[in-house]
């Protein structure tokens, strides 16, 4: 089984906040496969599967707020006996401009707190992830520019982000981080 966590906030306020990307890609996948979430109150988020070959996939978006995010990432985990080699993380990079996404099989949280909660929880830098670019941030305060709607022009060029995202997350689970960075970093 593999584990996408979608980091974001819940919450209709949240919806289109450039800090809610990493949510938008796993309900990008969940709607391109038919899977509803369901709430797992005792997992602390919203939970779907569906199948992709062999795999079982397994997306969550976290009901506890980005800066809490590693805590239902590891109750998940720890729930389903979840490998942190089969999760990958999905979330927001203020650094990358906005249409560019990139695969890194891991290290630092570099200043993100919903990865740092997962790095925390985990005890580890070495868990996969996807960042999907925000940027560039313009002279506010990042706390500010990420709980900010997107723009309506900003959404236009996102529509096909995620979609392609998706499809990236795919074929890294079918060919692995390497070949994924080649193909779409």
């Amino acid at each position: 089984m593999k584990l996408v966590a979608g980091l974001g906030n819940i919450g209709d306020k949240y919806c289109f906040t450039r800090h809610n990307a990493g949510f938008m890609v796993v309900d990008k996948m969940a709607i391109m496969h038919d899977v509803e979430f369901k709430e797992e109150k005792k997992l602390k988020c919203f939970l779907g599967k569906y199948k992709h070959g062999f795999d079982d996939i397994m997306l969550i978006k976290p009901t506890t707020f980005m800066n809490l995010s590693g805590d239902a990432v590891q109750l998940v985990m720890n729930y389903y006996k979840i490998p942190v080699e089969d999760l990958i993380v999905v979330y927001d990079d203020l650094s990358l401009e906005l249409g560019k996404i990139r695969f890194r099989p891991n290290g630092s949280d570099g200043g993100h707190n919903g990865i740092k909660s997962v790095i925390k929880n985990l005890s580890t830098q070495q868990i996969a992830r996807l960042k999907i670019g925000i940027g560039p941030q313009p002279p506010v305060p990042s706390e500010t520019f990420v709980l900010q709607n997107f723009y309506k022009d900003q959404l236009e060029t996102l529509k096909p982000v995620l979609k392609n995202s998706v499809e990236a997350l795919e074929y890294y689970f079918d060919n692995g981080m390497q070949k994924a960075q080649n193909m779409y970093n």
